[in-house]
Protein backbone atom coordinates (compact mmCIF):
# COMPACT_ATOMS: atom_id res chain seq x y z
CA UNK A 1 0.00 0.00 0.00
CA UNK A 2 2.55 2.84 0.94
CA UNK A 3 6.21 2.47 -0.49
CA UNK A 4 8.76 0.92 2.10
CA UNK A 5 11.31 3.54 3.26
CA UNK A 6 14.78 3.05 2.16
CA UNK A 7 17.28 2.22 4.53
CA UNK A 8 19.70 5.05 5.94
CA UNK A 9 22.78 3.28 4.33
CA UNK A 10 21.11 3.49 0.84
CA UNK A 11 19.80 7.18 1.21
CA UNK A 12 22.76 10.17 -0.32
CA UNK A 13 24.64 11.20 2.48
CA UNK A 14 23.36 14.63 2.78
CA UNK A 15 24.75 16.38 6.06
CA UNK A 16 24.83 20.13 4.66
CA UNK A 17 21.01 19.98 4.13
CA UNK A 18 20.74 18.26 8.21
CA UNK A 19 22.04 21.34 9.98
CA UNK A 20 20.99 25.20 9.89
CA UNK A 21 23.71 26.47 11.17
CA UNK A 22 24.73 29.21 8.89
CA UNK A 23 20.88 30.32 8.98
CA UNK A 24 21.01 33.11 11.96
CA UNK A 25 23.79 34.95 9.95
CA UNK A 26 21.22 34.92 6.52
CA UNK A 27 18.17 36.13 8.69
CA UNK A 28 20.78 39.44 10.18
CA UNK A 29 21.72 39.75 6.54
CA UNK A 30 18.25 40.01 5.61
CA UNK A 31 16.96 41.98 8.39
CA UNK A 32 20.09 44.74 7.67
CA UNK A 33 19.04 44.86 4.13
CA UNK A 34 15.22 45.60 4.99
CA UNK A 35 16.70 48.13 7.58
CA UNK A 36 18.65 49.89 4.92
CA UNK A 37 15.88 49.81 2.86
CA UNK A 38 13.66 51.15 5.09
CA UNK A 39 16.28 54.03 5.92
CA UNK A 40 16.75 55.12 2.23
CA UNK A 41 13.28 55.48 1.74
CA UNK A 42 12.71 57.82 5.09
CA UNK A 43 15.27 59.78 4.17
CA UNK A 44 13.48 60.41 0.67
CA UNK A 45 10.43 61.09 2.20
CA UNK A 46 12.07 63.73 5.33
CA UNK A 47 14.45 65.03 2.72
CA UNK A 48 11.38 66.16 0.21
CA UNK A 49 10.51 69.66 -0.14
CA UNK A 50 7.19 69.00 1.36
CA UNK A 51 8.47 68.14 5.09
CA UNK A 52 10.77 70.38 5.18
CA UNK A 53 8.36 72.97 4.25
CA UNK A 54 6.02 71.22 6.72
CA UNK A 55 8.73 71.25 9.50
CA UNK A 56 9.98 75.02 8.66
CA UNK A 57 6.24 76.68 9.19
CA UNK A 58 5.86 74.40 12.45
CA UNK A 59 9.35 75.57 14.01
CA UNK A 60 9.00 79.28 12.64
CA UNK A 61 5.17 79.05 14.43
CA UNK A 62 6.50 78.06 17.59
CA UNK A 63 9.21 80.05 17.30
CA UNK A 64 7.28 83.22 16.90
CA UNK A 65 5.84 85.45 20.02
CA UNK A 66 2.49 86.67 19.69
CA UNK A 67 1.73 90.45 21.17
Amino acid sequence: MFPRPVPLRFRPHNDFLVGDDGMTTVEYCVGLIAAAALAVVLYGIVTGDDVLKGITSIVQRALTVKT
